[in-house]
């Protein structure tokens, strides 16, 4: 019981933070380029798309993962068909941050659970470390086929750009642990393989790359995008290590507890 309320403290600590601090920053980042993609929106008329979850998600949006909010497909579709959403202002911020503090405890749950079975992070600089390669597999990996997507662009099907996010989550986060922890050159070439395959194989493809969107400002949005989910992986390693090493002792403490 000691090791699970241990675990949650952390995770709940290191995530309001990384939350807040994401939300923050999509505030000025990400969040005006959104309002632009929708002006082009609108004035197409609506246009199919599934959009990305907005973490981390993709951060946490932060744009790491796709949710199903396809735009209606006539613009004279009633308004009460739409399905509600914050309003502009206050409460669409408040709601984001409430949204990325969510998503910033499960990726802390993860990050320190994952970590406990290696030692544990004992410290800041180790916490960024591990920050890194978070945001490695939870971002940029998965960002260099399905890259974070602005309203009114096409997208190929939710079930496929799902199963492929989530491959490649799992074989970069398994390519980077042999790398890291299994000093052998057929593991390391196995983590290479691992890490190299799903873009082989590569992310689902929408049948037309058809948008009003600029590409300017699309590539404005991949880069804020980035950009914020990497300074949200610094921050939620970093938390995680000084609250563990302040409140739980030595980083052999909770390792031998899960053993």
């Amino acid at each position: 019981m000691n090791l699970f309320r241990n675990v949650v403290f952390i995770a709940a600590i290191a995530g309001l933070v990384a939350g807040v601090a994401l939300a923050c920053m999509q505030a000025f980042a990400t969040v005006p380029l959104i309002l632009k993609a929708e002006v082009y929106e609108q004035a197409g008329g609506g246009h199919q798309h599934e959009h990305a979850a907005a973490p981390a998600a993709n951060a946490t949006s932060t744009d790491a993962m796709s949710s199903a909010a396809p735009a209606p497909t006539e613009a004279a579709a009633p308004a009460e068909d739409e399905g509600w959403a914050p309003a502009d202002g206050f409460e669409r911020f408040a709601f984001s941050v409430l949204a990325n503090i969510v998503t910033g405890i499960g990726f802390a749950l993860v990050l320190v659970a994952v970590s406990e079975f290696a030692g544990g992070i004992g410290n800041w600089r180790q916490g960024v470390f591990w920050g890194l390669a978070g945001f490695a597999a939870f971002t940029l990996a998965p960002g260099l086929g399905l890259p974070p997507e602005l309203p009114a662009m096409p997208a190929a099907d939710l079930t496929e750009r799902q199963i492929w996010w989530w491959a490649t989550v799992a074989a970069t986060a398994a390519g980077l642990g042999l790398i890291a922890f299994r000093k052998s050159l057929p593991l390391a070439i196995l983590a290479v393989a691992l890490i190299v395959a799903p873009h082989i194989v590569g992310a689902p493809q929408p049948n037309s790359f058809e948008t009003p969107i600029p590409e300017g400002l699309h590539h404005q949005f991949v880069v804020a995008v980035t950009v914020t989910n990497l300074v949200f992986w610094l921050v939620l390693g970093a938390v995680v290590g000084v609250v563990r090493g302040r409140f739980t002792g030595t980083a052999t403490g909770l390792r031998d507890s899960f053993a």
